[in-house]
């Protein structure tokens, strides 16, 4: 499977909006693939968020994407990339689109003069955590994660 990797623009959200709802649902989120497009295109007019996508080259077609927030640290004073979702259609998983996406991560982190780049995944998603893994990352064995819903 050919695909490139490119930075996803405002005029790029009818191709990620499929997959985020895609991805919502795969998290047990009812499909709203409507309400996905304006999400995605409120962070992406806001300068909220930066997401790369995986398509063909004639951007007919979207394979993946990332999005990734800005955060910071205050105790080095640097920014900090937050990689809050990754996902591949099923239809072209196992063609190396998830690794790109995260290399393309990495690069745009850099390239920003990060500190980092932070994600979480769930104790199950052992093929994530094996990706993540082989790209160099670090499980948190240190410190705690705390969550308030509100």
């Amino acid at each position: 499977m050919e695909f490139f990797i490119k930075r996803a623009s405002v005029e790029d959200v009818h191709l990620v909006a499929p997959l985020f709802n895609e991805y919502r649902v795969f998290y047990d989120q009812a499909s709203d693939e409507e309400g996905a497009g304006e999400y995605i295109k409120t962070r992406l007019t806001n300068n909220e968020s930066v997401i790369f996508l995986a398509c063909n080259e004639d951007k007919t077609e979207s394979y993946g994407f990332t999005q990734l927030y800005p955060s910071f640290s205050s105790v080095s004073m640097k920014k900090v990339w937050i990689l809050n979702d990754l996902f591949v259609a099923s239809s072209a998983r196992r063609n190396g689109i998830a690794k790109e996406l995260m290399l393309a991560a990495h690069e745009f982190g850099k390239d920003t003069k990060a500190k980092g780049i932070s994600l979480e995944t769930a104790p199950d998603n052992h093929g994530a955590q094996q990706l993540y893994e082989s790209l160099g990352y670090k499980k948190d064995e240190e410190y705690f994660h705390y969550f308030l819903t509100l």
